[in-house]
């Protein structure tokens, strides 16, 4: 079962050391299905990471019911957790929401923002893009 964004927040506060929430985020990478192989090709995979990185985005429901949700995967386990931790905030979603949510925000409650290397940081920032700009498309 995936945490919820508020749950992870709670546990990152609970954690004091850096270490032990790097030690989280990826037992959350590590708790992820893998992506299915199928899935990794051209079309799924996000540029500007620094390491491999799928979101495959898929929408349930119609109108304005319709939720957005993504699977995703990477070769680097801290990168897995990343995108745990972006499905916990983005999945099940309104879909007309996707591109306004502002996820680098939300980061900076867990101070992610401050604690992940630039090459990380412009890779988290291209997953959210990956993911807004599909907001985007489906809402036009």
């Amino acid at each position: 079962m995936q945490e919820s964004f508020d749950d992870i927040v709670e546990t990152f506060a609970y954690l004091d050391d850096w270490q032990d929430r790097y030690g989280y985020i990826i037992e959350l990478g590590r708790a992820m299905p893998p992506l299915d192989d199928s899935f990794r090709i051209a079309e799924t995979k996000v540029d500007g990471c620094a390491s491999q990185v799928w979101i495959v985005p898929r929408i349930e429901g119609i109108g304005d019911s319709a939720r957005f949700f993504f699977d995703g995967d990477s070769d680097a386990m801290i990168v897995r957790g990343l995108i745990a931790i972006l499905k916990s905030y983005y999945c099940g979603c309104r879909l007309n929401e996707v591109a306004r949510l502002d996820a680098l925000g939300a980061f900076t409650r867990i101070e992610l923002d401050q604690h992940l290397t630039s090459q990380r940081s412009n890779g988290l920032r291209s997953m959210i893009a990956r993911i807004q700009s599909f907001g985007r498309e489906q809402v036009a």
